[in-house]
């Protein structure tokens, strides 16, 4: 492939430099967009064929049927750059992983040579219904932006990362539309330490699914509509992995808005159910002991269906703090109040717990004054 050279001289006596700017490759040079034919195998090349190099997709529709593989070791990375009408599709016969898939080739982990940031910005991703949108399977630091994800079984995937499972991902201003059935999801996310900024996410079952810890969302909207068939097992922010971090998140219309497992936090959050679909609401299901901290949770609920506030357990070392809701909304099930700041069980159960900590403080104290004396063996 080859691009046209734009030199500046500059002269000095009798001595003359000239440097060749390299302009981004044009892709439809190579491969015509709306041809209704596969053009996968054409991408692939142009990829492999030009590494350090931004490659531009005109506006038009290409077609694929295999995954477009972008390299993870800097020797040979790319940058996607699709112009704001240009869809890259899934063809009927599709397989593969993801209709993108960055860091999809010749994994590696290394920051610090020039071409380990590689990024996918621009465009409309077409999954057809039957694939994923864009998958981040090797190298760190990768960006996606300004992109449209649509017609999605899992929008956006990023997989174990490259760094002892840290892929250090960034992603920002995305929309993705699921296929509004039971096994569509927005965002998975099962590698550490990524950021996720001004999200929208509709037509999907699970609006984020986060299996690792240390990501960072700020700004995420999933919204449920489509079949309500199996609404109860929708879902709008999964949280199993511990120590992330959610501001300015909100679950719109899902069954239960926050599953969590571990120890998150969560800040200036929403939730709001106000379909007449539906009997039931679930702000905060707990898988084993509720141990993460909701600062300023915003509920918004009907008042004639079964709400609950918090479901799954009593136990933990959680806080609920400042909740604006309307209370008289919920059920019987009052176990959320154990974990409001502001509650006298709240304050009562700390009290004990300082009480404990304390007495255990002066155990391991005398312990290890005897210890060092050598009255008592470790």
């Amino acid at each position: 492939m080859s691009s046209t050279p734009f030199c500046l001289c500059f002269s000095f006596g009798c001595c003359v430099f000239a440097f060749a700017a390299q302009t981004p490759l044009n892709v439809g040079d190579y491969v015509a967009p709306d041809s209704g034919t596969d053009t996968a195998s054409q991408l692939q090349r142009i990829i492999d064929e030009n590494p350090n190099r931004t490659l531009f997709f005109p506006d038009g529709e290409y077609l694929v049927s295999t995954p477009l593989y972008t390299p993870a070791a800097p020797s040979k990375s790319v940058d996607l750059q699709l112009s704001t009408y240009t869809v890259i599709k899934a063809a009927p016969d599709f397989s593969g992983e993801a209709v993108i898939a960055l860091g999809g080739k010749d994994p590696f982990n290394d920051i610090k040579t020039p071409g380990s940031n590689y990024s996918l910005t621009g465009g409309i991703i077409d999954c057809s219904g039957i694939a994923a949108g864009v998958a981040i399977l090797s190298g760190r630091e990768t960006k996606i932006q300004n992109t449209s994800i649509k017609n999605a079984v899992t929008g956006i995937y990023i997989g174990y990362g490259a760094n002892s499972g840290s892929s250090d991902s960034d992603i920002r201003d995305v929309d993705i539309t699921g296929t509004e059935k039971p096994d569509s999801v927005g965002v998975l996310v099962e590698g550490h330490d990524n950021t996720f900024t001004n999200m929208r996410i509709g037509g999907v079952y699970k609006g984020f699914h986060i299996k690792s810890g240390g990501n960072s969302l700020y700004n995420i909207h999933p919204l449920f509509y489509g079949d309500f068939a199996e609404f109860e097992t929708s879902i709008g922010f999964y949280v199993e992995g511990s120590n992330n971090t959610l501001n300015y998140c909100y679950s719109d219309q899902f069954c239960t808005a926050y599953r969590i497992g571990a120890k998150n936090t969560f800040d200036n959050c929403f939730c709001m159910w106000w379909t007449n679909r539906g009997e039931k609401c679930t702000v905060i299901q707990s898988d084993g002991n509720f141990d993460s901290v909701f600062t300023n949770l915003t509920v918004s609920l009907r008042h004639d269906t079964d709400n609950t506030m918090l479901k799954g357990t009593i136990a933990g070392k959680g806080t609920i703090q400042n909740l604006m809701a309307d209370e008289s909304r919920f059920n019987l099930n009052k176990s959320y109040k154990i974990f409001m700041s502001n509650s006298p069980v709240y304050f009562l159960k700390t009290l004990f717990s300082k009480f404990i900590n304390f007495f255990k403080n002066i155990y391991y104290l005398i312990e290890y004054k005897l210890i060092n004396s050598g009255i008592v063996n470790p």
